[in-house]
């Protein structure tokens, strides 16, 4: 099998349970760590999917590489190869296929309780339930992109996840965290979430009261997510 091509745009948002993720169901993937100076594969023959990590940046920023990573999603598009998108990921897929990125009704940083939109559609990438708690840290979300479908909307950010055609699902959250990665968000985070007054940004202490056991229930809904979006892989 081909493996995943992953984009990380920054040291501390790699792909985390992600990778951890398609260790353990054998599927190959390579990270093209555009903080390090990698270059971005020049299309996606080598690949048989495309996932795009989160970031501090903005998907409106003029960065050198977005405009071929913007070609490479329509090419995954066009050429049926599953999309995924973590925050800015799915940001920059919005983008790419003709969507908008602005300012957030409510940056959120924590845990956030989200409804499902499509009831059928979500319970087909999320699992059962109305409700489904996931980790978020932005404030920027996207508009749904032509085509799309809206999948989940939360109370301080309406637009939280779009599934377009039966493979390619952009997601305004972190369903990828671990609680390493959480841990180092709040220290080097700790001054934001202090200064902000959104009704979406949680405490430190509130976060790591419980991490550890919200984490797990995390990673079993991403885990979900996942083989759902991994049916969609060329096997």
């Amino acid at each position: 099998m081909l493996p995943i091509a992953i984009v990380q745009h920054v040291a501390n948002d790699g792909p985390s349970f992600f990778a951890t993720w398609c260790t353990q169901n054998g599927l190959p993937f390579t990270v093209y760590a555009m903080h390090q100076g990698n270059t971005l594969p020049g299309n996606l023959d080598a690949h048989s999917g495309l996932c795009i990590l989160g970031g501090p940046m903005s998907a409106n920023d003029p960065l050198p590489y977005f405009p071929h990573l913007f070609a490479l999603v329509r090419e995954a598009v066009a050429r049926d190869k599953p999309l995924i998108g973590h925050c800015l990921g799915g940001q920059l897929i919005s983008r790419a296929l003709g969507g908008t990125v602005q300012a957030s009704e409510h940056a959120e940083i924590g845990w956030s309780t989200l409804q499902a939109t499509d009831a059928a559609l979500a319970q087909e990438w999320f699992g059962p339930g109305p409700d489904h708690v996931l980790f978020q840290w932005h404030g920027e979300s996207f508009s749904i992109p032509p085509g799309a479908r809206q999948v989940l909307h939360g109370m301080h950010c309406h637009h939280q996840a779009y599934v377009l055609g039966d493979r390619h699902l952009g997601m305004q959250f972190h369903c990828e965290v671990d609680e390493p990665k959480v841990r180092d968000w709040i220290v080097e985070g700790h001054q934001e979430m202090q200064d902000s007054n959104s009704p979406g940004v949680q405490t430190p202490e509130t976060i790591l009261a419980t991490l550890t056991q919200d984490i797990a229930a995390s990673q079993a809904l991403a885990s979900h997510i996942y083989q759902r979006w991994a049916l969609g892989l060329p096997r």
